[in-house]
């Protein structure tokens, strides 16, 4: 190895020398615990065909993939020059390893990404070898993704199906995740005799043990981190409860506080505190701190006994009780309320159906990554069409809910190489514990989905798309989107892979009244929870009027450092009344316990 060394950094760690008789002992055991696993994975979920297991996803990659490569074959010609690409690529690449090996410096035939973490280690440019592989897999993904953008004849789902799913397997081929072609798992491996595998094969034993139906990855140490002792710590009181929902007043900070209170509808597949985690992340915290009275729903965790838990039963024993709890304790007769991603098609339901009754309870609503149009709802779409809804059903009507652990590798799929392979790399191949993230160990934190209301969310939403067609009835009440007329503070993050900033625009587009529409940066969790301290990521504001796509609204949006809070801060006190004195959680109905509540602490 040392010839290969020659041309790494000064600060690079060369591979040693391994023990002969420790590496094969540790290399039994590897093998020994690895049939082990072996033995028990195949007993598990995750290797039997089921809605959004491996072996399912698999499946449809290997039969969505053979159609893409006969297609490509149907035209030998094409299929012939696009080889000779590839094969001239493969060549220059070959001689300039040779070249390189020799002592000549040559500039690479490919390079990976700026925000490519895979290849960060130095041995991937300055070992031939590695930069070999390197190379050689970006050489063959962009060639692979090039032929399936110029492939004619797909349209619609067919293309995001085929696009998804090579994705897939390209990011599963990296050379990063292969022992013999990672630097680093290599180095780590013959520095420690293999005793790195011996100990990821025991954490890879661990984690399935741990795991419900799918296997969990561990993304950070769990030990480190406590709801209500290190997050979701903002001082407060639950002051009103039932079966679906517990609602939490949070104490005020302020000398006085606005007139009207504010009530947050969270999503009911994660939990609440995403919107409170540390005290520097929390936008809770920021809120109260603003003078704002602040309410939050805290869905239940849901079991068999809540399956007959529908939609409609979420939008008037949720919402809807929550709002007329909220106005009894802040005695008042109107409420802002704020919807994150599926609470905000589930507020934006809740307001269609106020407005097509007249009647006016709501001064003033905020969607933070909201999807109210699901046409570009990006590629969720793929798992929602009649088959995969059919099997789903099936298996929550065994169970009465859907274990969240299905819908969290759904989420991780949508960015596997951010959420799946460095964790397999980290934890199995080098044999690494998890560092702990308070993000992260939220993200694990998944919870379960009553049947009734998650099958008519999927179907009536992202499958039919109705809400936004004006064909959506709920309690006997067909919804209009247009018939909205209260103020709208609109918030999409630019890189979100669940709520598309394309979709979200599109839905704010089927309102009908006043809508501020602001863009952020990042994705669909750190574009929200981006706190001002950070001055991280950036937001758009004052884009076109009247644009008819995101695109053409940012043809004239102004670029702004930092964070959106402050100017979603200035927008709320132009939308809650005058300064009045503050208000202490339950001081009219009664407190019931601290927050944050005992619902959000039940593990699935």
């Amino acid at each position: 190895m040392s010839k290969l060394n020659e041309d790494a950094p000064a600060d690079h760690q060369p591979f040693q020398t391994v023990n002969a008789e420790e590496l094969s002992r540790n290399l039994l055991r590897l093998f020994e615990q690895g049939g082990n696993v072996l033995s028990e994975f195949i007993e598990r979920n995750d290797a039997k065909m089921g809605p959004y297991s491996a072996a399912t996803e698999i499946n449809e990659a290997t039969t969505t993939l053979t159609d893409l490569t006969s297609q490509w074959l149907s035209d030998p010609a094409r299929f012939a020059e696009a080889q000779g690409t590839l094969l001239r690529s493969y060549a220059e690449l070959w001689n300039n390893t040779v070249r390189r090996m020799f002592g000549e410096e040559v500039s690479p035939v490919a390079e990976p990404d700026p925000s490519d973490n895979r290849f960060k280690d130095p041995e991937w440019s300055a070992n031939p070898y590695f930069d070999f592989w390197k190379q050689a897999y970006l050489l063959t993904s962009r060639w692979a993704e090039d032929m399936l953008d110029n492939t004619e004849g797909l349209e619609g789902k067919t293309r995001q199906r085929a696009e998804f799913y090579l994705r897939q397997v390209a990011s599963a081929l990296s050379p990063s995740n292969f022992p013999l072609t990672n630097p680093e798992v290599l180095r780590e491996t013959l520095a420690t005799n293999a005793e790195n595998l011996v100990q990821g094969m025991s954490l890879l034993a661990e984690d399935m043990k741990k795991s419900g139906d799918l296997l969990k990855i561990s993304q950070t140490d769990a030990t480190a981190f406590e709801v209500g002792r290190n997050l979701a710590t903002t001082p407060g009181k639950v002051v009103y409860q039932n079966d679906i929902f517990q609602l939490i007043q949070y104490a005020p900070t302020t000398d006085k506080v606005r007139e009207i209170p504010l009530l947050i509808v969270p999503p009911w597949i994660n939990k609440f505190y995403i919107l409170d985690l540390t005290p520097p992340k929390s936008l809770i915290k920021f809120l109260v701190d603003q003078g704002f009275t602040v309410f939050i729903i805290s869905w239940v965790n849901p079991d068999a006994s809540l399956a007959h838990k529908s939609f409609e039963d979420y939008m008037q024993e949720g919402i809807l009780t929550a709002a007329d709890a909220v106005k009894r304790e802040a005695g008042v007769e109107k409420i802002n309320v704020v919807g994150y991603c599926v609470g905000g098609t589930l507020l934006a339901t809740t307001l269609a159906y106020l407005a097509a009754r007249g009647e006016e309870l709501i001064n003033a609503a905020s969607f933070l990554a909201t999807q109210i149009d699901f046409t570009y709802a990006g590629d969720l779409l793929l798992f929602t069409d009649e088959e995969q809804l059919e099997a789903l059903n099936e298996l929550m009507n065994e169970r009465g809910y859907l274990d969240g652990s299905r819908m969290a590798n759904v989420f991780n799929m949508l960015r596997p190489r951010d959420l799946i392979w460095p964790y397999i790399v980290n934890n199995y191949l080098l044999g690494k514990k998890p560092f702990p993230f308070d993000l992260l160990y939220w993200n694990q934190d998944s919870t379960r989905m009553a049947a009734a209301n998650h099958t008519y969310y999927l179907r009536e939403f992202y499958n039919a798309n109705r809400l936004a067609k004006g064909e959506l009835v709920v309690a006997g009440t067909r919804l209009n989107m247009s018939k909205v007329k209260v103020p709208i503070f609109e918030l999409a993050t630019k890189e979100d892979h669940i709520a598309p900033a394309k979709s979200v625009y599109e839905g704010a587009q089927k309102l009908g009244g006043d809508v501020t529409f602001v863009l952020s940066g990042s994705g669909h969790i750190a574009g929200v929870v981006n706190p001002p301290a950070k001055v991280k990521y950036q937001y758009w504001t004052d884009g076109k009027h009247g644009a008819k796509s995101l695109d053409q609204w940012l043809t004239t949006a102004k670029e702004h450092p930092g964070s959106w809070w402050p100017l979603w801060a200035e927008w709320l006190n132009e939308h809650s009344g005058d300064w009045t004195v503050p208000r202490e959680p339950g001081e009219h109905q009664g407190a019931i316990e601290d927050a944050p509540g005992s619902y959000v602490k039940v593990k699935s």
